[in-house]
């Protein structure tokens, strides 16, 4: 299938949404931006594209003219074969209710990323607005740019990931949209499913600890200091451990061998260390970048109820003591005087509490001639290896260039 015969929609139209929109037209696929806020939008659409530039010369770059440009779902939808969603996970909810009239036997919906259970909050919600066609779900276990908008009607690309975990929902349906998005996405690769993409999203443990201990210094500095090199100790390492114990350990629960933090610094950055604080600052990728300005930012409002809580619920479900979880859970409540718990992605509002761990398994897995999913009879195997990492490293590798002296991730959409 050419490129030209690809029809996407990229359903949101900030930093990361204008990055892709623009790198996909230069690509010479047929693109649609879409944004539910037509000012948000009005330069692009009079200008018809987007100005791409790349930090890597070897990148990305020039003009990509859109196919459409609008805040009508429906037309997006319509004109489209794969839609691309890059929004904060808590506007998927209503995203999924918005398209759910649209959509459209053999069409693919990508959440970039799901975040944790991203998938299957929005299969419930189609499925609830009557939506039972046989459209494919997925979710990215993280964003496979990098970037940053330099302007109403420009984009800029710092770095594009060398490999991505992705898993449709269910895990059978993973081969076809692969398959489908092999030509424009290559750095995609098999995540297994979306309770391994889920559990293994980093951003979970890393953005809301580091925020929550620093919340003294974010306040007073205005976030004017390194997030990572700086907001890092050896103490808030200590306790970012902790939590990441919990979580790997409610993946065992849920039957998935979990890479640690520390794997999955190995894996996406090829940097390690005695511990978790010497593998974050062996890091070179996070020099330079700051911490948010505020508490007010999606590394608490969107990893909080769309990451910990439904890791921390899986964990209270299945048997596991998420002390550490809960207790920054509820210290975020307390900052922003807000029930994260009732706002989040708890099973109950997922539609999955009833469900036991092997029901759990096959729901995300489907349906297949073995008796029991690959990870069960296999459960020393990670089905997200440091092997198939350097893999699709050699495949898609690109040099590069570290973000620029002050570059903010409040001003683009890097991932841990």
């Amino acid at each position: 299938m050419s490129n030209s015969s690809i029809r996407f929609a990229v359903i949101g139209a900030g930093n990361g949404g204008k990055a892709m929109a623009a790198h996909l037209a230069i690509m010479g696929f047929e693109v649609t931006l879409y944004n539910r806020t037509p000012e948000n939008i009005a330069a692009i659409q009079a200008r018809g594209g987007i100005t791409l530039e790349s930090q890597d010369p070897a990148g990305p770059s020039g003009f990509g003219r859109l196919e459409c440009v609008t805040s009508d779902m429906k037309v997006a939808i319509e004109n489209c074969d794969i839609a691309m969603v890059v929004t904060p996970a808590y506007a998927h909810y209503n995203i999924a209710r918005e398209a759910a009239p649209y959509l459209q036997t053999g069409q693919i919906v990508v959440l970039n990323p799901g975040r944790t259970l991203g998938a299957i909050e929005f299969n419930r919600v189609l499925d609830e607005e009557g939506c039972t066609n046989g459209v494919m779900v997925a979710e990215a276990q993280t964003f496979i740019y990098a970037s940053r908008s330099d302007g109403p009607a420009q984009a800029r690309i710092f770095r594009i990931k060398d490999a991505v975990p992705l898993a449709a929902l269910p895990a059978t349906d993973t081969p076809m949209v692969l398959k489908k998005l092999a030509s424009a996405y290559p750095q995609f690769i098999d995540g297994g499913d979306v309770l391994q993409t889920g559990i293994n999203n980093i951003g979970a443990i890393f953005h809301p600890t580091i925020c929550i201990f620093n919340a003294g210094w974010i306040e007073a500095t205005k976030g004017a200091f390194q997030f990572y090199l700086d907001g890092v100790t050896p103490t808030v390492a200590r306790l970012m451990e902790v939590l990441d114990r919990e979580r790997v350990t409610v993946a065992s629960a849920v039957g998935i061998r979990a890479v640690t933090a520390k794997e999955w610094l190995k894996m996406a950055y090829n940097v390690d260390g005695a511990n978790l604080y010497e593998a974050i600052h062996n890091q070179p990728g996070y020099r330079g970048i700051n911490a948010p300005p505020t508490l007010s930012h999606r590394y608490i409002t969107e990893d909080i109820p769309m990451s910990l809580v439904p890791i921390a619920s899986l964990g209270n479900h299945y048997g596991v003591s998420v002390r550490g979880m809960e207790s920054i859970i509820r210290l975020a409540c307390i900052a922003h005087q807000t029930d994260y718990w009732r706002r989040g992605r708890t099973l109950e509002r997922l539609g999955i509490k009833h469900l036991s761990v092997s029901e759990l398994t096959r729901y995300v897995t489907g349906k297949t001639k073995h008796q029991m999913p690959i990870h069960a009879r296999r459960p020393k195997l990670a089905p997200l290896s440091v092997t198939r990492v350097e893999q699709a490293r050699k495949i898609n590798g690109r040099k590069s260039l570290p973000p620029p002296p002050g570059f903010s991730e409040t001003t683009s959409f890097p991932e841990a």
